[in-house]
């Protein structure tokens, strides 16, 4: 009998040590384009009482910062690292272009993968189409339902240039809906058929509110007439749009319908949480890719910051963001502290206690101790962001401390090169009023100068804008057969040129002259990198 209880005590024990060591699930609902002043909580003539909800049982991420367009802060958020050095930093993966993140970068997924966690994409990839190594299923994901492009509409085909563009896992598939809403039931059947003994990791890029603007008939006339009272963003790119737009129907309705939609599919998923009693195991990160698009066309609403999508102001760069673990962070609580993209990943696996096993360099930081104890964090460097879109040759850059940030925009054509420098002090103007480069020329002059540093680490074979394709480009008919299979590629990177070429560009112009990222300066060995250096920066 004494025997028999102790082996009860033993098991009882064990379930309490399995139950300690479980591990949290996380969810990340990355929006398109949402505007900072886009949700009801915020006084949008819009009900968003799921999104809402996020804010009000979590912290609310005050500073939460990404780059100004879709792309680069998706290779942020999956890599914890500079955009710029991945080479995806001045544009998007646009429809006619080969590229996507280097296959030797570590991504997220994998991460959670290699801890036990199972790991599904439901929504827009944008990180690369034209090879399947690029693909989310070569990436750490076990599951993938969605678009590899954006504006693939919200309606079937689903098509990216005329191309079929809607896939399961490389299969192309013909589900018919409202895509925001199909996203929304793909995620409830996921997590209902998941492996309940093992946690999962589940990221929803949805596109909703990018354009083309569609909505569902009963939300279009829910919304039809709602007036467009926006201010204008005071970033001369986007006004200029407007301006131009002035005679036009104004695109506010439309895009208060789409977010309308957005939020039943987002409450969708946080319901089934509570249905299947997971809601306080599991973490929710809900964010925007970059600032509203305000610009024609668009019907976002970034005010009080200014600009929007596209730039380098706050409206451009500083994004509606929240985070939420029900019995583990505080309600309606604020993190007034600078965040960024690039720390999404290792807060992540602070929070859930997971080993990152990135060899590369993070940038970003694990603030997950932060977060829960309220705490007041410096920045320990600079931030940088850029953008070369919407207009090519236009150079939208920044670089931000925790009170002074710099914006410059840089003007290229054939035969000049224009700079504008506007110096904020962002902690007490940070809606961008006070324009002080004049009062501080010096302080300018060094910033101006880190960025110049920063931009001349940008990789040769980097992107810039290719906002048209090239003479005589088509798309297919279908993108899963655009593709090109992992077997039927090289086992190596291609080098271009060879080993010999790279070692002249590493001499002449250093960190810009090479493809392969991280390369010391030296370190080159029969065309490729020595192995890269464990930097030590991804413990926990």
């Amino acid at each position: 009998m004494i025997f028999r209880l102790f082996q009860l005590g033993l098991f009882l024990l064990s379930i309490t040590i399995s139950a300690q060591e479980n591990k949290p699930n996380v969810i990340i609902f990355l929006v398109d384009d949402l505007g900072w002043a886009d949700i009801s909580l915020r006084g949008a003539p819009i009900d968003t009482p799921g999104i809402d909800s996020i804010f009000q049982e979590g912290v609310t991420l005050e500073r939460f910062y990404t780059t100004p367009i879709c792309s680069p802060t998706r290779a942020a958020l999956m890599t914890g690292r500079d955009p710029l050095r991945l080479g995806i930093s001045y544009s998007v993966v646009m429809p006619w272009m080969n590229n996507g993140v280097h296959p030797d970068e570590h991504f997220m997924p994998e991460t959670f993968k290699a801890a036990g966690y199972q790991t599904a994409i439901v929504g827009k990839w944008h990180l690369g189409h034209s090879q399947e190594i690029f693909h989310p299923n070569a990436r750490g994901f076990d599951s993938f339902y969605g678009h590899m492009h954006t504006e693939v509409g919200y309606f079937p085909p689903f098509a990216n240039q005329g191309g079929v563009d809607f896939q399961r896992n490389g299969k192309t598939i013909n589900d018919k809906g409202y895509e925001t809403f199909l996203l929304a039931d793909e995620a409830t059947r996921w997590i209902q058929q998941r492996d309940k003994s093992k946690p999962f990791f589940l990221y929803m890029p949805f596109i909703a509110p990018h354009s083309p603007l569609e909505a569902p008939d009963d939300l279009v006339a829910k919304y039809a007439n709602l007036k467009d009272t926006r201010e204008l963003t005071r970033s001369e790119a986007i006004d200029r749009t407007r301006k131009l737009n002035g005679f036009s129907s104004s695109a506010r309705p439309i895009y208060a319908a789409v977010v309308d939609a957005l939020d039943q599919a987002i409450t969708q998923v946080l319901n089934i949480l509570q249905s299947e009693g997971i809601e306080e195991e599991t973490i929710i990160l809900f964010s925007s890719d970059n600032g509203g698009a305000a610009y024609a066309g668009g019907g976002a609403d970034n005010f009080p910051l200014r600009g929007g999508k596209g730039d380098t102001y706050e409206g451009g760069i500083r994004v509606i963001a929240a985070m939420k673990w029900k019995g583990h962070l505080p309600a309606e609580k604020s993190f007034s502290s600078i965040m960024t993209v690039m720390d999404v990943f290792p807060t992540l696996a602070g929070a859930t206690k997971i080993p990152m096993l990135n060899s590369k360099q993070i940038w970003g930081r694990n603030l997950w101790p932060a977060i829960k104890a309220q705490q007041k964090i410096s920045l320990s460097k600079d931030v940088f962001f850029a953008s070369e879109t919407p207009i090519y040759g236009e150079f939208h850059t920044t670089v931000f401390n925790d009170k002074w940030k710099l914006v410059q925009v840089i003007s290229s054509t054939l035969m000049e090169i224009k700079v504008q420098n506007k110096l904020f002090d962002i902690n007490n103007d940070p809606n961008e009023y006070d324009d002080l480069a004049s009062q501080y020329p010096k302080l300018v002059e060094v910033m101006a100068e880190k960025i110049r540093k920063w931009r001349a680490l940008h990789p040769i074979s980097g992107i810039r804008a290719q906002l048209v394709p090239p003479p005589g480009w088509r798309a297919p008919k279908d993108w899963t057969s655009y593709t090109i299979p992992v077997n039927e590629l090289q086992d190596d990177a291609s080098l271009g040129f060879g080993a010999h070429a790279h070692q002249i560009l590493d001499y002449l112009i250093k960190d810009h002259g090479r493809i392969i990222y991280d390369c010391e300066p030296g370190d080159w060995e029969r065309g490729k990198c020595k192995a890269p250096k464990d930097t030590g920066q991804h413990k926990h």
